[in-house]
């Protein structure tokens, strides 16, 4: 029988792999909108764009955002590095959504009509 620390070790390894697999730990992190209004703007298809990134070894914390109450400049995506700031893009595409992983996220460069 393990021991009450066994368990709360092995509870404690669990939570810490889930939040690492989720990307919790990394440094940036990108949350795309996806209020109603925003996925009828095509914000399902700019996620879909980030999480086959992520799938590919990206290392970004992705999670969704609601109503910004910026409906006509939807969808958006708003990126965050702790050491340039966050950046907000507005009508993101899965064109402009592919263009902010490789130039911004991955170059280290923000695409120049992201909004700081």
């Amino acid at each position: 029988m393990k021991t009450p620390l066994e368990i709360l070790k092995e509870k404690k390894d669990a939570a810490e792999k889930h939040l690492k697999e989720q990307g919790y730990f990394s440094k940036k992190r990108v949350y795309v909108g996806m209020a109603t209004c925003e996925i009828a703007a095509g914000s399902k298809e700019v996620m879909e764009e980030f999480e086959n990134a992520k799938r590919s070894g990206l290392d970004i914390y992705l999670s969704q955002k609601g109503c910004a109450g910026r409906c006509h400049v939807e969808p958006t995506v708003e990126v965050i590095d702790p050491e340039k700031g966050s950046v907000l893009y507005t009508q993101v595409d899965p064109k402009k959504a592919k263009e902010i992983i490789q130039k911004h996220i991955i170059g280290g460069e923000p695409l120049a009509e992201g909004e700081k």
